[in-house]
């Protein structure tokens, strides 16, 4: 048997294409003593995994070329000379994208396929449930009754934000791209609205849902979309700057917002976050998140 690993070979501009990467086989890696070995069977893929792999400063360092492209992910201990993991544990951690990893455990976790679905552990369990999480209630700093924007709606952050917030009280309104995944936000995540940025008037729009204006915007795209919620914000609106997934395969300057100056006028913040800067209380936050998937109130 050997290992199958996708490494990257080119720094893509613009939009990745067949040749930014390469699947190549390689043997399956032994474990030495401390380490153990995992064969992945879930991988996470995830938006950031596009800046990951440009080069220059960033909040993590880029992938660097002929390296296993990064990716979070689930698999099972397979052979271990490590004592706190054992064969036939359930582990997630940074496995890459490829079959087999060995690791020294730094960084690596057990989980328990029992109390949910192995996948679970990469989405709603994993990075992006945690970045929805400390995302809408500690850096949005959510209050009961706020009026709640969230870009991105129908994907693997934008989902949770959204059922966190309905979670506490707070009136959600969900963009996204296209009629399925607007009527997935209202019918199956109980948001209070839902606007298609490919079809609807998204000032009008905004306008509608937000009379006294937007408390909190949860940003996952960034663009025009960004400085038109920037438009509309209540005073003392929050903004979490998650991600700016509408540019990350530009050719030319990023955009930035031209309606900067609400927030002075709104005495309004603008904040980034990175969920590893909250890793030491992922513990908590999968607790909360396992409770609420029991009693129904989050879908994953």
């Amino acid at each position: 048997m050997q290992n199958k690993q996708l490494l990257l070979r080119k720094r893509p501009l613009g939009l990745p294409k067949k040749d930014t990467w390469e699947l190549v086989k390689t043997d399956i890696p032994k474990p030495k003593k401390g380490e153990f070995l995992v064969q992945c069977e879930y991988i996470s893929l995830d938006p950031a995994m596009r800046g990951w792999i440009n080069a220059g400063r960033s909040y993590i360092a880029p992938v660097e070329l002929n390296d296993v492209m990064r990716a979070g992910g689930v698999g099972k201990v397979i052979e271990s000379h490590h004592a706190d993991f054992k064969v036939g544990d359930y582990v997630y951690g940074q496995t890459g994208v490829q079959q087999y990893i060995v690791t020294d455990g730094k960084g690596w976790h057990k989980v328990d396929p029992k109390l949910a679905p192995l996948p679970t552990y990469t989405g709603t369990l994993g990075m992006p449930g945690m970045t929805a999480y400390f995302g809408i209630l500690e850096v949005g700093e959510l209050k009961e009754g706020d009026a709640v924007l969230v870009s991105g709606a129908a994907g693997a952050v934008g989902s949770i934000v959204g059922q966190i917030a309905k979670i506490k009280n707070c009136k959600v309104i969900g963009i996204a791209g296209g009629a399925d995944k607007c009527k997935y936000l209202l019918e199956e995540l109980g948001f209070d609205g839902a606007i298609d940025y490919k079809s609807d008037n998204m000032a009008s729009k905004l306008k509608e849902y937000f009379p006294k204006g937007i408390d909190v915007y949860f940003d996952n795209v960034g663009g025009e979309i960004l400085d038109l919620a920037l438009s509309r914000l209540a005073m003392n609106a929050r903004i979490v700057i998650c991600g700016a997934i509408s540019q990350y395969n530009n050719t030319t300057p990023i955009k930035g917002p031209s309606n900067y100056l609400s927030l002075l006028v709104n005495r309004a913040s603008m904040k980034g976050m990175v969920v590893f800067d909250f890793a030491k209380d992922y513990g908590k936050a999968s607790q909360e998140m396992g409770m609420w998937m029991m009693q129904g109130k989050i879908k994953s």
